[in-house]
């Protein structure tokens, strides 16, 4: 279980999250949608401390970290809390200077301390998994966009994480090559993975979230399955939301 409770973030003084409660249950896909600047993005950083909150508490598993103006976890606790999720960023994110398995094989040797020829199976298992096991000696620069990204899931996917975040995974991509990584994320889903997505990407969304939550201002609106956010939702701003993205 994955659970987000009272989150608070501030930016120059400015409220971002203003109390947020979100939980994602084990094996489910939970998509967080909204405008820009609701605070979609903040909030998935704050599930692994690439945005320290100012307020609340996060539990991945058996581990909970609480968060106040006087109470910072060390960074023994960030480390912990973080080696439990993996990230899949907007702009892939790949060492220009490391060929894709060394990509993919860099959080197993640096932080994990794998035996490189074990950190090497898993990342070739994991290559294939995704569909770019033949680009394994490649360099990122020579893939398009949708394998780099292909590339990121699996590096993400390297340590077994807990928790998969997937921050706007499609919106750098064009719709053809965005439709690969759909799929990848979509078999993901399917084999069980739990996954916690900002996106703007509808067929994202509708196709392999379990969940959905609508964020505005900080806040969460609304919040249920795909079905109901999109054909049926109850909270006005959610109406307009959805109105203005053609759903």
């Amino acid at each position: 279980m994955i659970r987000l409770t009272g989150i608070e973030k501030r930016f120059s003084g400015n409220p971002v999250l203003k109390g947020v409660d979100l939980t994602v249950a084990e094996g489910a896909v939970t998509a967080l949608i909204g405008p820009s600047g609701s605070g979609k993005s903040t909030l998935l950083r704050c599930a692994n401390l690439l945005e320290i909150p100012d307020g609340g508490a996060v539990e991945i598993q058996d581990l909970r970290l609480e968060f106040s103006a006087g109470r910072r976890p060390s960074q023994a606790e960030i480390l912990r809390l973080r080696r439990r999720t993996g990230m899949i960023f907007q702009n892939f994110q790949l060492f220009p200077h490391r060929r894709v398995i060394e990509n993919v094989m860099e959080g197993l040797v640096t932080v994990q301390k794998w035996p490189k020829e074990r950190a090497r199976e898993r990342a070739m298992d994991l290559l294939g998994k995704v569909g770019v096991a033949e680009k394994a000696e490649a360099w990122p620069a020579t893939l398009s966009g949708g394998q780099q990204q292909r590339v990121a899931i699996a590096r993400a996917l390297a340590p077994s994480p807990a928790l998969i975040l997937c921050d706007e995974p499609t919106s750098a991509l064009d719709p053809e090559l965005a439709e690969e990584v759909v799929d990848v994320l979509r078999a993901l889903a399917s084999e069980g993975a739990t996954m916690l997505m900002a996106t703007h990407d509808l067929r994202l969304a509708r196709s392999v979230a379990s969940h959905v939550a609508f964020l505005e201002g900080g806040e969460i609106v609304e919040e249920g399955a795909p079905e109901t956010i999109f054909s049926a939702p109850a909270e006005p701003r959610t109406v307009r939301f959805v109105r203005s993205l053609g759903a």
